[in-house]
């Protein structure tokens, strides 16, 4: 029997002799590669002809003229996943005389990502993670309805659903894109993990080679990882991958607006608002939530932008602290809808196991139920962290009312390092204003003021 790495090195792949498939001792289908030696930084670890990597440009060059219905019915921006979609089906079909039937055959046929899971999976979610696993099942239903205008597949497997799932899992699970843009799968390479801190990178050359180098010293037995995304937002992670990032320092805070601005992107959502796991909250929270709060205000809520586009922190900062109140409650309302509705979650997974609705019968339950607990006890640092900010800044208010110097000379103390960094952006906004204006005079003063 033919081994995946005699297939790849048969056809052309260099293996370095660090390179290691293993299997994790608590779930067969998580094969994945590691190093069995110390390796330096920039060591080569493989090299993959083009002629084995998988395309989403050459698959539709192969099939483009026998799908163009197809490709039409599925109103998509980008075909390109659609088409490795198709290639992959097909080579299934070809069984043994396909040049990747030994690829194919090494792949996992169980996955827990969003277009495998069931009614009773999305029902177990919260909302915002509900709907990006909705999301991927969408997707895999508008693949396989697309499949009765491609006339190379035969009836029996566009009928498979079984079969038209591990054709949809393998791309969107094992695909990158490369830096032409196109979409990709590496044999052997796709078998490198996720890490928040990756230690290798894949590289092209320009016939479309692939390599994998080191990008860090290595020890042996370390797992060889790269990024598949957005390290914040291990629900999109989960829904599209299957798996849970718990390595994560934060997640996105699930505060989702129904059709956001340009201006909103702007200020930094989704991807920058993000809740950290310790309790903090990233400035873009506080930002997009208090423009959504000035919409009542459109001249203030344009000034608080503008203030934001040119960097006048100083009159971001007013705004802040003139709205601060409401901020503050609308981010403490939702934490405690996000709260509620994970523990309502909760409550309803313990019944439905409880009727014998468990993991046997789900098998992806452990995983949704690691995802909820890893998301509540970030909201919960947080729901912490907030009551640790309104006591404390109600108590430094008293504290000026009542004239107790020591308490607010401690508050002082404490945040010091922030308050310096406010006033220097403000200062540096200033002078950058005056700049421009040519005021020396006036530029001195402030640069005196500074020091």
């Amino acid at each position: 029997t033919t081994t995946l790495t005699e297939w790849a090195i048969n056809y052309g792949t260099q293996i370095s002799d660090s390179f290691e498939l293993n299997s994790s001792s608590n779930d067969v289908n998580n094969i994945y590669a590691t190093s069995n030696q110390n390796l330096g930084t920039e060591t080569p670890i493989l090299s993959v002809p083009s002629d084995l990597i998988l395309t989403g440009q050459k698959a539709r060059q192969e099939l483009g003229t026998e799908t163009n219905g197809a490709e039409q019915s599925l109103m998509l921006s980008d075909h390109q996943q659609f088409y490795l979609f198709l290639k992959v089906l097909k080579e299934y079909e070809l069984g043994e005389q396909s040049p990747w039937y030994y690829y194919l055959n090494s792949l996992p046929r169980y996955y827990s990502n969003g277009a495998s899971m069931t009614d009773f999976c999305f029902g177990c979610l919260p909302p915002y993670a509900a709907g990006l696993a909705l999301a991927e099942k969408r997707r895999l239903k508008q693949f396989t309805e697309a499949l009765n205008n491609v006339s190379f597949l035969s009836m029996e497997s566009k009928s498979n659903e079984e079969l038209t799932k591990w054709a949809y899992n393998v791309v969107y699970t094992r695909c990158v894109e490369n830096p032409g843009g196109d979409m990709v799968i590496v044999p052997l390479a796709d078998y490198l993990n996720h890490g928040a801190e990756p230690n290798v990178y894949i590289t092209y050359d320009e016939v479309g080679n692939s390599y994998v180098y080191t990008a860090r010293d290595i020890q042996a037995g370390e797992p060889l990882v790269i990024s598949y995304g957005d390290s914040t937002n291990p629900s999109n992670l989960m829904a599209r991958y299957g798996f849970l990032d718990d390595s994560s320092p934060a997640t996105f805070c699930k505060y989702v607006v129904d059709n956001p601005t340009f201006e909103m992107f702007s200020l930094g959502y989704p991807s920058s608002m993000l809740f950290y796991n310790d309790g903090g909250i990233s400035n873009e929270v506080w930002d997009v939530l208090l423009y959504e709060l000035l919409k009542v205000s459109p001249d203030e809520q344009q000034s608080f932008y503008q203030a934001h586009t040119s960097g006048d922190e100083g009159t971001k900062a007013s705004y802040h602290e003139q709205y601060f109140a409401q901020t503050y409650q609308a981010i403490q309302s939702h934490v405690t809808y996000i709260l509620n509705e994970i523990n309502e979650l909760g409550i309803g997974i313990e019944t439905q196991m409880a009727q014998g609705q468990d993991a046997q019968r789900h098998p992806r339950l452990p995983l949704i139920m690691g995802h909820n607990e890893f998301v509540k006890m970030t909201f919960d640092n947080v729901q912490k962290n907030l009551d640790n900010i309104s006591e404390e800044q109600q108590t430094f208010y008293q504290a000026h009312m009542v004239g107790d110097e020591g308490t607010k000379q401690y508050y002082h103390e404490q945040y010091f390092p922030d308050t310096l960094a406010a006033l220097r952006k403000h200062v540096d906004y200033l002078v950058n204003e005056l700049d421009e204006l040519s005021e020396n005079s006036w530029r001195k003063t402030f640069r005196k003021d500074e020091t």
